[in-house]
């Protein structure tokens, strides 16, 4: 038995399609540090669309791009359970079409949602739980403690918190979804409350925090340090505690921060390209973050449409991006360079020109933050584990944990 808690698989990871449908581009938040600038009650994906789209794939499961074992049919917004009936009509479509065809992806599927949790509760979204429920993916995006929650996780009219709406329904979505995890993100104004963030989503029964810092350029001098500290904290916190028996925060990987090469460890962080996203216009995207809603200073990247199809000219540049075509030579030379993400859309978005072959560097000094206070965590976990005679069964345990990035 591991003498330290796992982070969960992602069902099918890198092996299953992944397919969007930007169902509205409305919520009821007003989040402070959402990418999606665009939102707005006007666009919702009418049924007709969403068949199309479904048809358009499954008549093409033949095509190179489609040519994946499983899929993971993604619902998102805005809020994609303000479309709940859409939803239930689209996963019913799904279901009874790939029966009919015998098609490979019958059986083989998911729906995965992320959601505020503020509508988890209505008989409605409970109803097609029930219905679909082996083949569901749900995670509720709860940022922490009240007061970390509330700051940026707003209501778009009132500007009041959301995190006594919210908070009500985790107990639900545990006992149903009791290996889930809650997706936290991190901006400039509230990394002092990091620590005790991720204690409180323990407490709350979350096991698994999956945690990290805004990719836009929002940082302020002297907020590397302060994460590091907040970071180191935690990590003192949860190796006394012993919670990492138990419980585990993305924060904290023992492959990250070493360097790469750019030979053999190579790979592109991002999926964009080959993932599809579909709008209610019935437009295609290699990823949701090329919409227009979700960019500030670029045009949509468009590869298509239900009607003309992919246009597979406009993917090729997703195709042949790794890390070593899209970083700057400090990037590529860096010493802690594993685990440092990027976001493809965001590239995109801040690029000088019109290319994702330039990446952004606005995370560099949080991510060598991150890597001190990780080194921090490992140092102190492997002398409390070897002071305790745990450290071989430890070892023994992940001799086989691959890079996060490879």
């Amino acid at each position: 038995m591991s003498t330290i808690r796992k982070r969960n698989d992602v069902w099918h990871e890198k092996m299953a399609k992944n397919i969007t449908f930007i169902v509205t581009k409305d919520c009821q938040l007003a989040c402070k540090y959402c990418y999606l600038v665009g939102k707005n009650e006007k666009e919702r994906m009418p049924w007709n669309v969403a068949k199309a789209a479904i048809d358009y794939i499954l008549d093409h499961e033949n095509d190179p791009n489609f040519a994946y074992d499983s899929v993971v049919w993604d619902f998102i917004g805005g809020e994609p359970f303000l479309e709940i009936d859409l939803i239930d009509r689209i996963c019913d479509y799904i279901k009874t079409e790939l029966f009919r065809r015998n098609h490979q992806w019958f059986n083989s599927y998911r729906f995965s949602f992320s959601t505020n949790g503020i509508n988890y509760a209505s008989d409605k979204v409970q109803n097609f739980i029930k219905k679909n429920y082996n083949h569901l993916s749900i995670g509720i995006t709860i940022d922490g403690t009240e007061r970390k929650h509330d700051l940026n996780r707003v209501y778009k009219n009132s500007g009041r918190g959301s995190y006594q709406d919210v908070v009500c329904n985790i107990p639900l979505w545990i006992k149903q979804f009791p290996h889930s995890a809650t997706k936290v993100t991190i901006s400039s104004a509230d990394i002092p409350y990091i620590h005790e963030s991720v204690l409180h989503l323990y407490g709350l029964g979350i096991h698994e925090v999956n945690i990290n810092c805004v990719f836009e350029d929002v940082w302020q001098n002297g907020d590397d340090q302060l994460f590091e500290e907040q970071l180191m904290r935690l990590a003192d916190s949860i190796i006394e505690r012993e919670l990492y028996k138990n419980f585990s925060c993305s924060f904290f990987n023992e492959n990250m921060g070493k360097p790469l090469d750019c030979k053999l460890q190579n790979g592109n962080w991002c999926g964009a390209g080959r993932m599809l996203s579909i709008d209610a216009e019935g437009n295609f995207y290699p990823c949701t973050r090329f919409a227009q809603y979700s960019l500030r200073d670029k045009e949509a990247w468009i590869i298509g449409n239900i009607h003309d199809g992919i246009d597979y000219n406009k993917i090729r540049p997703f195709l042949t991006l790794d890390r070593c075509t899209q970083s700057a030579p400090e990037c590529i030379d860096c010493e802690v360079a594993s685990g440092c993400a990027w976001c493809q859309g965001e590239n995109f978005d801040a690029a000088h020109t019109h290319t994702v072959f330039e990446r952004s560097t606005a995370i560099c000094k949080m991510h060598k933050a991150r890597v001190r206070a990780n080194n921090y965590y490992w140092n102190k976990l492997y002398r409390k584990l070897e002071l305790d005679g745990q450290r071989e069964e430890f070892e023994a345990n992940n001799a086989h944990v691959k890079p996060e990035i490879s």
